[in-house]
């Protein structure tokens, strides 16, 4: 995954940062905000669940064919979970998006984050971060959807992922979603602009 992508392809923005830092809540308002983006459509080897659509909430793949898919380079950045499931973006969704005249939104863990900064040329990565740690365990022990254990583990990696958020192009504090929306959109549209007079 260390190869440089063929520049060429259109910029791409990246959201990152810790569980529990409100990300999916910030990516949606940033999309309804910023109508030029569009979100690109992970692929998975996880079962589709009741409702899901393929190609609409993820691509479905069997591990067989994102074994495929791999021998043939098709990923821009790829994860595998601690229990086998495998989650990734294909540069097909990439190009997809771009032949629509829209810039790709990927919402993505830090260490997929970082391979996209590193293979894609102008680039943006955006660390999302919560006001303070002590506000991040009492967001994620709130929305009780794990065990005490899964928000240890959380915890424990969001401390690693605090330490890298140096490592992207900017830093936005969800305090207030309202307030971090604006700060979002602003980068967003700066960054945009400064590409579009390269």
């Amino acid at each position: 995954m260390g190869s440089s992508i063929v520049s060429g392809r259109a910029p791409v923005l990246v959201i990152t940062g810790t569980s529990g830092a409100g990300k999916g809540t910030l990516v949606k308002a940033l999309l309804a905000r910023v109508p030029a983006l569009e979100a690109a459509v992970s692929a998975t080897t996880r079962s589709r669940r009741p409702g899901e659509e393929n190609g609409r909430h993820y691509w479905f793949l069997s591990a067989e064919e994102f074994d495929r898919r791999l021998g043939e380079e098709a990923f821009l950045e790829f994860h595998v979970f601690p229990w086998g499931q495998r989650s990734g973006t294909l540069l097909s969704e990439i190009d997809r998006i771009s032949a629509r005249g829209r810039i790709p939104l990927l919402e993505l863990e830090t260490y997929g984050a970082l391979n996209v900064r590193d293979r894609v040329p102008g680039s943006v990565t955006i660390f999302i971060a919560a006001p303070t740690f002590e506000e991040l365990e009492r967001r994620l022990r709130d929305r009780a959807t794990e065990s005490a254990g899964e928000i240890d583990e959380r915890l424990a990696l969001a401390r690693v992922q605090l330490e890298q958020k140096d490592e992207f192009s900017h830093t936005v504090v969800n305090d207030d979603v309202e307030r971090a929306t604006e700060e979002l959109a602003e980068i967003v549209d700066r960054e945009l602009a400064a590409a579009a007079t390269i």
